[in-house]
């Protein structure tokens, strides 16, 4: 090892030692959930979010301006939205409030994203569940009526196109539910996914299933619908969209979506970390500890395998080394959005896993338990 490799090292610790932590961004509103994992870390977070304030479905009109505004009064309706287009029609607040329908257009309505036949209506105590913004949003009276109680899913082939995209015909995500579904567009399939993992660990004690198209199995998510929702939840990422809508909401009924806040969550209650304790302010980059690093290293601390992904950007090399500045692992201009490494052989301790891409490079700190 040279001197200069031994004083990069040094270099390296001291900016860990020394920059151990990430700023909290919710000023200690997810502290008691810092540090679990599994079902203490489940329980924590609903302990977090279950006191939200009631709000009166009435209300929910002139909530929508605040948690849904586009701009200049415009409703932003995620049925009728063309992210990278003129949408077909839009709505302004208050004036195109429905009212009656006939086709696309004619005005917008209130949206159970999980429809409210799943969970009994306004007769279901407490009536948060009917009017929890969380999972309330305007959007076209009439695409909404098309929705229905339909659960969402993936459309091979459409009976039915809204002037967006989103579409109504037989899920062909899982031969568990193959009857109709609605399939939004790309845009706002994370989105949903996120509310639906809210709805899940929010309303645990409640039954979600009192219809037969819905799903879920009392409050828990059906398997086909958890991985399906898993895979939106990865696919699409929170835009600023959902992050200024999770501020208002908090505003408005004082609680927050924790997973709009932490996307990787879904994985630490339902997927693959389940076995990690929870510390999302554990500094992870060398280059800024202070930003958000570009990558994701999941998960981390790692006991058998680890992933590098970034979907906005193509990783090109990849090199691991160990706190003795030993290479562990390299590859070279790879195509792979995704990267799992197999580490069942390596020593527990600390790595420096360092990216290159075509337009920087990063160096992130990785945990082998």
């Amino acid at each position: 090892m040279t001197k200069r490799d031994i004083l990069l090292i040094i270099s390296l610790f001291t900016t860990f030692f020394t920059t151990s932590a990430q700023p909290d961004p919710y000023n200690g509103y997810y502290n008691s959930a810092l540090g679990k994992k599994g079902d203490e870390l489940k329980s924590a977070l609903f302990e977090i979010i279950k006191n939200n304030d009631f709000i009166d479905y009435d209300a929910l009109w002139a909530y929508f301006s605040l948690t849904d505004n586009k701009g200049d009064g415009i409703v932003w309706d995620i049925y009728s939205d063309l992210p990278d287009g003129e949408p077909p029609y839009t709505y302004s607040f208050s004036v195109n409030q429905c009212g009656n329908y006939g086709q696309e257009g004619d005005c917008y309505n209130r949206e159970h994203s999980v429809p409210n036949s799943w969970f009994g209506g306004n007769s279901m105590k407490p009536y948060h569940i009917y009017s929890d913004l969380c999972h309330l949003y305007p959007t076209d009276g009439y695409v909404n009526n098309k929705r229905g109680n339909m659960p969402y899913g993936v459309v091979a082939s459409s009976k039915w196109v809204s002037a967006n995209g989103s579409k109504i015909g037989k899920n062909t995500y899982s031969e568990d539910y193959t009857d109709d579904v609605f399939e939004p567009i790309d845009e706002y399939k994370g989105d949903l996914a996120r509310t639906y993992f809210y709805m899940s660990l929010r309303y645990k004690d409640y039954n979600f299933s009192q219809d037969e198209v819905s799903v879920f199995t009392f409050s828990t998510l059906k398997p086909w619908a958890l991985n399906l929702f898993r895979e939106w939840n990865t696919f699409d990422k929170v835009s600023s969209k959902e992050k200024d809508r999770n501020n208002a909401i908090q505003t408005i009924q004082k609680n927050r979506n924790p997973f709009i806040d932490f996307p990787q969550l879904a994985e630490y209650i339902w997927g693959d970390s389940t076995d990690y304790v929870f510390q999302p302010y554990i500094a992870t980059s060398i280059t800024d500890y202070k930003s958000v690093t570009s990558y994701y290293l999941f998960p981390n601390p790692a006991k058998e395998q680890f992933s590098i992904a970034n979907f906005e950007m193509q990783i090109k090399d990849v090199t691991i080394v160990n706190s003795l500045g030993q290479t562990t692992f390299k590859v070279e201009n790879t195509t792979n959005p995704v990267i799992s490494v197999d580490i069942t052989s390596w020593k527990s301790g600390i790595y420096f896993v360092r990216i290159t891409d075509t337009e920087h490079n990063e160096t992130l700190k990785l945990v082998i338990q």
